[in-house]
Formats: structure tokens, C-alpha cells, sequence
């Protein structure tokens, strides 16, 4: 098992569920909005792409190394 630099609580961890929530939700409105507009699209799939990996990741790191329960 690796061992991280810091420690996440589980305030850290509720924080990151929130962050990668988001990152989630704003990824999904560049992709609605890059497929209506022409001009946005390579763009706003290139950004959303962008945040939905940024999101994964802040899902493993706070299900794998955080601590969900108080």
C-alpha cells in the first residue's frame, strides 16, 4: 500500500467529492454547450474532457485514500 504526504480527514474528503462533483457537472454543460454551438465545440469538448479527468481522479483519491465515514 502507498502511503500519501498528507492526510486527507474526512473533511478533506467530503471537500474532494465536492470539487470532482462539480468538475463533473461543468464538463457535462461545456459538452451541452459544444454540441450546440458551432464555434465551441472543439473548444468546450476539449475543456470538458479536460475536467472530467480531473474529476476521476478526485474520485479515486478520496474513495481510495480518504475517509468517508465520520
Amino acid at each position: 500500500m502507498y502511503t500519501l504526504a498528507f492526510q486527507i480527514t474526512h473533511h478533506s474528503t467530503l471537500r474532494l467529492l465536492e470539487v470532482a462533483g462539480a468538475a463533473t457537472a461543468v464538463a457535462g454543460a461545456l459538452f451541452f454547450l459544444g454540441s450546440g454551438v458551432p464555434f465551441g465545440r472543439r473548444g468546450g469538448q476539449a475543456l470538458g474532457g479536460l475536467l472530467l479527468v480531473l474529476a476521476g481522479v478526485l474520485w479515486v483519491v478520496a474513495i481510495r485514500w480518504g475517509r468517508l465515514t465520520g
